[in-house]
């Protein structure tokens, strides 16, 4: 029997506020009602998720470096640290591991300091601004590259 794929959805910090933070701009569904739509998804496609969300950069740093190796793809939404963590960049380039970046809302109309991502050059994709629905384009950009991963250049 063929191995199932295995993905890992990391959450950054006030990911566990969705539904009630700043509704204008997060929407209404909840980070439970993401994650159980993701895995709907995914099990249709025959792929596991497991699912991490944390508020403290060490954490999602930790997550990386313990479960990217075991995994075939990351689908990471690191939030604030996206403007900020170098820590997590260098996770994510240290693993190897294909990864696509989401935000539920498009970063380049935001305020300035968040207009960059730190992440960006060193990960495979970027879906921005479509809200929950930017998951569900990631993870299907997601499944694609671990059926046929790149070739990754140094940063």
């Amino acid at each position: 029997m063929k191995q199932h794929r295995k993905l890992l959805v990391i959450h950054g910090p006030n990911m566990n506020l969705l539904g009630n933070r700043q509704r204008e701009l997060y929407g209404k569904t909840t980070l439970s009602v993401l994650n159980r739509t993701l895995k709907a998804e995914a099990r249709q496609n025959r792929v596991a998720l497991e699912f991490f969300q944390s508020n403290h950069e060490g954490e999602l740093v930790s997550k990386i470096q313990q479960r990217g190796p075991a995994v075939d793809g990351i689908l990471i939404n690191p939030a604030a640290y996206t403007h900020t963590s170098v820590a997590i960049r260098d996770a994510l380039v240290a693993v190897g591991t294909p990864t696509v970046e989401v935000h539920l809302t498009n970063i380049y109309q935001r305020e300035p300091f968040r207009q960059r991502s730190l992440i960006s050059d060193v990960v495979d994709g970027q879906v921005i601004g479509f809200g929950i629905q930017s998951y569900q384009l990631g993870l299907h950009a997601l499944l694609q590259l671990t059926q046929h991963p790149p070739t990754r250049q140094a940063p």
